[in-house]
């Protein structure tokens, strides 16, 4: 129903997230232009001394510094992820990877416990053996067993992590029964949310303290940039997560903000089109007796999980071909699949874990975390679902 006249405006947070993806944060020069302004200047002028000293001791909400403080564009995108995904405040990050460090290295310190669930991304796990050379007692385990989270959070536990849909073996991990478990131990819940996308997360709600986006991925949706965001309150955003960004060069360039400002304009639309066809291809992979991974399906482990907590299967597939041979000849076969290690584009992309993303990892902890020679991981674009059944059945067969 339309709101008459004399209604008072819809609150922005009362708004669907699509149209929130397109308004919210929105800053206007004066000469009002329609599309999002690209601010490309390191510094900012002050009208005088007093007030340059001013805004170093305290620096109002559109009041700026240098660019690796803060910067109109990039300050845009932060107001909009934070809109998108529930949280007071969120600061843009130049990779999905200076996030997830951000995070974790401006909360840590010697002698204070993370626990982490091992079914990680490949450089995350790099980060925590960084953490551990300065002293965090860092504990892994299989984020997808509750008794093992209940066992491993301690009373003083600083925080615990996870990747909410698990790279690339696709679990699913339980937000809401692993944040209660860290909150009654007093540990803040930070979540690598990538898989999920904001199009289907609702992780703030579920208890997550801290959610993070590899922004080169989904909300970009073309390959073209690198960028990252953390979420969260604005005590931890602008107090915690901000100092340590701020001096040690973490933050986004407004360039490529502004490449991400007008990818979540179209995000919803391509992610939900994406995971229509990610079922479609996964039900049709399967009935040709391929061994498909997908949260969509009812066979996978956390399918009620999943429907839970995303109420989609996602964009994300892995196929178990069973040996690096096979995997490796399907993958040379495809014709519209690109070979590559990014994820969430528009163009579909095949990764071989093993020998790319974790290749770093041991044949052991590979294992460990379900990640076999034969296992492919396919990040499904926009194409039509026909033509990609159509070439990775003619590639795998």
């Amino acid at each position: 129903m339309a709101e008459n006249s004399d209604s008072p405006p819809r609150p922005a947070s009362a708004r669907h997230p699509r149209t929130r993806a397109v308004h919210a944060g929105i800053r206007r020069s004066q000469y009002g232009e329609m599309a999002e302004a690209l601010f490309l200047t390191q510094g900012f002028a002050y009208a005088s001394a007093e007030e340059a000293e001013a805004r170093f001791i305290k620096s109002g909400p559109d009041e700026f510094i240098y660019a690796r403080y803060g910067n109109p564009t990039s300050r845009m995108f932060e107001d909009r992820m934070a809109s998108l995904e529930g949280t007071e405040d969120a600061f843009a990050t130049a990779s999905g990877m200076a996030a997830v460090n951000g995070a974790l290295m401006a909360i840590a310190r010697p002698g204070e416990r993370i626990v982490a669930a091992r079914q990680l991304f490949g450089s995350c796990l790099y980060v925590l053996d960084i953490l551990k050379r300065f002293g965090v007692d860092v504990v892994l385990l299989d984020g997808t067993d509750l008794d093992q989270w209940r066992a491993a959070v301690t009373p003083g536990t600083r925080a615990v992590f996870f990747e909410t849909v698990s790279n690339p073996t696709l679990e699913v991990m339980d937000i809401a029964g692993i944040a209660d478990i860290a909150h009654a131990a007093g540990a803040l819940v930070v979540v690598d949310n990538v898989f999920a996308t904001p199009v289907f997360s609702r992780a703030v709600e579920q208890g997550a303290d801290v959610v993070i986006y590899s922004t080169t991925k989904h909300v970009d949706g073309g390959g073209r940039a690198l960028g990252g965001v953390i979420c969260g309150t604005r005590q931890f955003v602008r107090e915690v997560a901000e100092p340590y960004l701020k001096h040690t060069g973490g933050a986004i360039s407004p360039f490529n903000a502004w490449i991400m400002l007008n990818g979540l304009s179209t995000l919803e639309l391509r992610v939900r089109a994406m995971a229509d066809t990610a079922l479609t291809l996964a039900q049709a992979l399967e009935g040709a007796g391929v061994r498909v991974i997908y949260p969509g399906l009812a066979g996978h482990p956390q399918h009620a999980l999943a429907m839970r907590q995303m109420g989609s299967g996602g964009t994300m597939i892995a196929l178990d071909l069973g040996t690096k041979a096979a995997a490796f000849a399907a993958l040379n076969r495809m014709a519209l699949v690109s070979i590559s290690n990014n994820l969430g584009d528009a163009k579909s992309i095949a990764t071989h874990p093993a020998t790319t993303t974790h290749q770093r990892l041991s044949e052991d902890d590979r294992a460990a975390m379900g990640i076999g020679p034969g296992l492919i991981r396919l990040s499904v674009g926009l194409e039509h679902a026909d033509d990609l059944a159509a070439d990775i059945l003619g590639a795998i067969g």
